[in-house]
């Protein structure tokens, strides 16, 4: 199926790895043109940028000036915006408690997770109005409405995104620009299975391995198995598209049935 993104322009936030590299790669495929943000570029980006129109850009997106220039140099290096895909966002396992939680871990987590987001949509909203026919694509988190202790500050951070989202559609509908979140469960990412991941730590403090941990938390999910960052990556482009012209304010949950409530 043709998702008519074929000379579309796109921004991706956290591009250089797990969902945010497979969104870029999707994209990609589909020919769009891709600004591809991290925080240092990937061997992964940089080969992709060696044969599709992707545009690899190094900015830190929890700096206040970040989000502006990432959008600046997109519409200058490809004249307009289409698709925004916010994406950026890490975890730290608290296993200390709430107590534990330090102001410097509220704000670390509210940053890099809720305003990476909002000042990167609120530098690309008048592009994407200017196109008449913009879509914002918002990655969240069942820990939006799965509060965790675990990760309360990136529980109370992804909550605030997705009611960030919502408002902002009601805004811009009108004006043709559609806001839509997706919210995975665990993903093989390594936000979860990385060396610093949240399976390590928390094995690490448990006294446990990390695949045991990993296990249990595929466990839990209706299909015993993590979600693959590609089909993370292919609902968020399937709303990026024209294909899904009047779906705007809509949450997406995709985690192998976690969540067992309405």
């Amino acid at each position: 199926m043709d998702l008519h993104l074929s000379g579309k322009v796109a921004v991706v936030t956290g591009a250089s790895r797990g969902i945010g590299l497979a969104v870029t790669q999707a994209l990609a495929a589909e020919g769009a043109s891709v600004v591809a943000a991290a925080r240092s570029t990937t061997d992964a980006v940089a080969e992709l940028a060696e044969h599709a129109q992707v545009h690899p850009v190094a900015v830190d997106l929890s700096t206040a000036d970040g989000p502006a220039r990432l959008v600046e140099e997109a519409v200058s290096r490809f004249g307009g915006l289409d698709v925004l895909v916010n994406n950026v966002g890490a975890v730290r396992p608290r296993l200390g408690g709430f107590g534990s939680v330090t102001d410097e871990d509220w704000t670390w987590a509210l940053t890099v997770n809720f305003l990476a987001a909002v000042r990167t949509t609120r530098a690309a909203l008048p592009h994407l109005v200017e196109r008449g026919a913009g879509s914002i694509v918002t990655v969240s988190s069942v820990n939006a409405f799965l509060p965790d202790p675990a990760v309360i500050d990136y529980s109370a951070a992804k909550a605030a995104l997705s009611n960030f989202c919502k408002s902002l559609s009601k805004e811009v509908g009108p004006q043709g620009v559609r806001v839509n979140t997706v919210s995975p469960g665990p993903v093989a990412t390594a936000l979860w299975l990385g060396d610093d991941g949240v399976a390590a730590t928390v094995a690490k403090a448990a006294g446990s391995r990390p695949e045991e941990v990993a296990r249990g938390a595929a466990a839990q999910s209706v299909t015993g198995r993590f979600t693959r960052p590609e089909e993370v990556a292919d609902l968020v482009v399937t709303l990026a598209s024209s294909r899904t012209g009047n779906v705007t304010g809509a949450d997406f949950v995709i985690d192998g049935g976690l969540i067992t409530t309405l």
